[in-house]
């Protein structure tokens, strides 16, 4: 099998159909058998600005974007001045022909797409199909498995709508075979891959929550969270799911903490100006010891920052959120794929723990399009902890519901359940949930709640390695910055260095003593992260007392790649501590 890995970009303004062109194609290079990632670009507007969707396809798994491109499709003049010059030596552009463009060379193909689009389609806005249709055919792809795409893809706009659609593709595949006179590097061949989904950190971490038998979710939409609670919302018609969008995020969190201790698993999705306004009933989740997945989608700040990009600037924010002290754990997944199994999980260690946790994201990670192996939904396992029956709560002459156990963790019942009064206190409070100020009482209270922390620091999965098992130089990384890490160290080790990549799917309780057994081999550490301050190499530093030797930072609102990382590392990075 021919080994290739190729990069497509569209280019145009919010509204013109960029996601519609990169969704048909993003789905056909999977049904061709071929791995893929996916991520967009976009300004915080409806219409207008520029924005961009590059789609990264290969034989192999891609983790990160490529800084070359072999395909630009521009639906605007713009792309053309921006993008023209990543394109590979013999690399396609196709460009709307209403597009006042210079002559840009034979590799070129300026595309009638409204009119094309019109005249076969019925609609000028079927020139997205058009265009996917001549891209697909200058890269050689089964022409087929793109028509079975935008079948499956406008199915349920109607089959005429679907018919319509293909009609347009074909057209633009033709237009393209009869005036496309030069050559695309990019040909295309029948991957591997068995059938494979395609979805966004997003829609995977939904799916995780909804498979781990989530039943209520309040959110106010906010960028990049956004995505889960519209994902969520449109199941509620055939799952036992209740959507509440609230007025404003401190109602968000309150409705959720008040589910989660009727009995349902409950969750809320905001980022990090949203978040701000939650941190009060946070701290009520803390003193009641209620069970909540807090979804914290990282964009850059402070205060409204920028809404559409990314960041990771919140670990230390989520870490310390609250007035007072009380357990959480914080998980931080890398991949599409591991969000979806850290949903799950997250679920389980709330109940089981009777603590708020949290799930980062970053709009990389949250926008980004991934493909992914079918799950297996038999691997999911449920554990809602220490929950008592009716018959055990009838037995009970009186119920406490915040016993004081070895663990910390308390039997729970729920309001109304077997006839014994279950209270919530947001007051510091005696075993049966009545207030007090007894200092010996709040000494036992306190104590009670931290030993938690022992069970959860237990249950702390090991960093994920890549790379050299005998490292001259580890990366140190967390949630979207691992797929650019991984491939810088494959790229280094290419060239002869000794890399490896240690990256923590669980940032809190801090699995200290594991990331010292695995830095403590390697001659430099480097710490990569998108934020200003190295938040993981402070983290390391509190809690090992081990310092990188240096850090690679980006926080511009873009992601980072491979290149970024090496080249960052060549030039010595900084040293933000």
């Amino acid at each position: 099998m021919d080994v290739h890995d190729y990069s497509v970009k569209v280019g145009g303004e919010a509204g013109q159909g960029i996601n519609t062109i990169a969704s048909i194609l993003s789905r056909s290079f999977a049904d061709q058998g071929l791995h893929l990632f996916a991520y967009q670009d976009y300004y915080s507007r409806v219409r207008g600005g520029h924005n961009f969707y590059q789609v990264r396809t290969a034989t192999f798994p891609v983790y990160t974007f490529s800084d070359r491109l072999e395909v630009l499709m521009a639906l605007d003049k713009a792309s053309i001045d921006l993008h023209a010059g990543e394109l590979n030596p013999g690399g396609v552009m196709i460009y709307d022909q209403d597009i006042e463009a210079d002559h840009p060379g034979q590799n070129a193909l300026a595309l009638p797409m409204a009119g094309l689009g019109k005249e076969h389609g019925g609609k000028a806005v079927m020139g997205n199909s058009v265009a996917a249709g001549a891209a697909w055919q200058v890269m050689g792809g089964n022409q087929e498995i793109l028509e079975n795409t935008l079948g499956r893809l406008f199915q349920k706009k109607g089959s005429d709508i679907a018919e319509a659609n293909i009609r347009a593709a074909r057209a633009g595949a033709d237009y393209a075979k009869n005036n496309f006179s030069g050559h695309c590097q990019c040909q295309l061949h029948q991957g591997n891959r068995n059938k494979s989904l395609v979805l966004t950190g997003n829609e995977a971490l939904a799916l995780g929550s909804l498979a781990a038998g989530c039943r209520f979710i309040s959110s106010y939409p906010m960028t990049p969270a956004s995505g889960v609670m519209q994902y969520m919302a449109r199941q509620t018609h055939r799952l036992p799911l209740a959507f509440e969008q609230a007025e404003d995020e401190i109602a968000a969190i309150n409705m959720s903490i008040g589910a989660a201790n009727a009995g349902a698993r409950a969750m809320v999705a905001t980022s990090g100006s949203g978040f701000s306004l939650m941190v009060e009933g946070l701290s009520l989740a803390g003193m009641n010891e209620t069970p909540l997945v807090i979804v914290l989608g990282q964009r850059p700040g402070p205060a409204t920052g920028m809404a559409t990009r990314t960041e990771q600037g919140d670990l230390l924010f989520s870490l310390h959120a609250g007035n007072g002290e009380f357990p959480r754990a914080i998980f931080a997944p890398r991949t599409a794929e591991e969000a979806f199994w850290t949903a799950t999980h997250a679920f389980n260690v709330a109940e089981k723990y009777q603590v708020p946790v949290f799930i980062l994201t970053d709009q990389h990670l949250a926008d980004s399009y991934y493909t992914i192996d079918p799950f297996d939904l038999n691997q999911v396992t449920i554990d809602r902890g220490h929950l008592l029956d009716n018959e055990e709560l009838e037995r009970m002459e009186t119920y406490h519901r915040y016993e004081i156990t070895a663990s910390g963790i308390s039997p729970r019942a729920f309001p109304g359940q077997g006839g014994k009064c279950v209270m919530v206190p947001g007051n510091e409070h005696m075993e049966n949930g009545y207030s007090t100020e007894d200092p010996s009482v709040r000494t036992r209270m306190q104590d009670k709640r931290m030993r938690k922390h022992r069970g959860l620091a237990e249950e702390v999965k090991a960093p994920g390695s890549h790379g050299s098992k005998d490292p001259h130089t580890a990366l140190l990384t967390w949630g979207s910055s691992y797929g650019a890490c991984r491939e810088a160290v494959d790229e280094a080790n290419r060239q002869g260095e000794k890399w490896q990549v240690f990256s923590l799917p669980q940032l809190w309780p801090f699995p200290g003593a594991q990331i010292s057994e695995f830095i403590g081999k390697a001659e430099r550490v480097v710490s990569v992260e998108m934020n200003a301050t190295g938040q993981l190499g402070r983290l390391l530093r509190l809690e090992t007392g081990r310092q990188p030797d240096l850090a690679v930072l980006k926080y511009d609102g873009r992601p980072m790649n491979a290149g970024y990382v090496l080249s960052q590392v060549e030039k010595g990075g900084v040293f933000p501590w």
